[in-house]
């Protein structure tokens, strides 16, 4: 694609950054490796075989079962989960009468729902005790409820203000704290939506890092742009700061992509980000990449192929760890930059 067609994202992305000097690719990743791994895994809530459907809440004879199964498999492998604090929506598309009438489904839920509080984290003390018992796993932001008014029925934070954004991130971050599940400081944004608003909300929060854009279709380069889900226009490879203290991380690979796109990313030397649903079928929709042992055993295959062309020189980790320890690396860079320039200042 030409540059153009990703500029108004790029205009809004940057209406309420106050430093330009601080965006861009990220080219770096962990001394002695040439690329990273990192595998996300999305709609992670207490949803049992007799709820609507599975998502995690029948924990080792369910989804999560699975995932322990690759992670016994590959001792290198780390997970991120993204997890909703109280999971309401049953139906992935409008089903409600009303989604017809032009005034209603603007303003109105067009999915069924659950009740609020049914999948309240703080009401399933065993299904958070087995998350934070996963090894080598970190948990961290889905939303709050994964329910949003009008037609776009999981994107959420679609059209809200920086302080409604703010708000509902906030009430999320309080039932992870008090439902006691350990978290990090990012977000998978529901519906891969990302606004400005919700980068301010997050800025506001310290959550320091997002991972909103997917693309599994563009062909792979270092120079290649999102522009599929989410936001458009930022790397598709390589890690990106799309505002001073926030880093977001593309997802680039998933179950219909071919084992050569993943090589290709490592050659790049980029970040190869693997993406999964927890569930693989929903009222209304089948995930392409939904957790099931086809998934599994592909991604076992393709890991042990990693593992034999590589060797040593991947860095296996997780999207949290990836992008604090490239947030880190850049505050002193910038720091060292500023003091260098503060000297030359003086001596001029």
């Amino acid at each position: 694609m030409d540059r153009w067609q990703f500029a108004p994202a790029e205009e809004l992305r940057r209406a309420f950054i106050l430093d330009d000097s601080r965006l861009g690719p990220i080219h770096w990743y962990h001394r002695g490796k040439s690329a990273a791994v990192v595998m996300s895994v999305d709609d992670v809530f207490p949803g049992k075989s007799h709820s609507p459907y599975e998502a995690g809440g029948d924990l080792e004879k369910g989804a999560l079962g699975r995932l322990l199964w690759l992670l016994r498999r590959h001792p290198q492998l780390r997970l991120t989960l993204f997890v909703t604090p109280d999971w309401r929506r049953v139906s992935a598309v409008p089903d409600r009468l009303w989604r017809h009438v032009p005034w209603l489904r603007d303003r109105l839920h067009l999915a069924r729902m659950l009740p609020k509080g049914a999948m309240d984290l703080r009401n399933h003390p065993g299904f958070v005790a087995f998350l934070n018992a996963m090894p080598r796993t970190e948990i961290a932001l889905h939303g709050l409820s994964h329910i949003n008014v009008g037609p776009s029925v999981s994107a959420e934070f679609q059209s809200r203000d920086r302080q409604a954004c703010t708000r509902m991130l906030a009430e999320a971050l309080r039932i992870f704290d008090e439902a006691g599940l350990h978290h990090v400081r990012g977000l998978q944004p529901p519906g891969w939506s990302c606004s400005p608003a919700l980068q301010q909300a997050c800025r506001d929060l310290g959550i320091k890092w997002i991972t909103s854009a997917r693309d599994v279709q563009t062909p792979v380069s270092r120079d290649a742009k999102t522009a599929m889900s989410g936001l458009r226009g930022v790397s598709m490879i390589f890690p990106e700061r799309i505002a001073e203290y926030l880093v977001h991380v593309s997802t680039n690979f998933q179950a219909t992509s071919a084992p050569e796109r993943a090589f290709d990313i490592l050659d790049a030397g980029g970040v190869l980000s693997i993406k999964a649903h927890i569930t693989k079928n929903v009222p209304g929709h089948t995930h392409l990449d939904g957790v099931d042992d086809l998934y599994m055993n592909y991604l076992d295959r393709l890991f042990v192929d990693i593992e034999e062309r590589y060797g040593d020189t991947i860095h296996w980790t997780t999207l949290g760890s990836l992008a604090c320890s490239l947030s880190g690396a850049t505050s002193l860079a910038l720091a060292g930059q500023e003091h260098t320039q503060t000297v030359a200042n003086r001596a001029a």
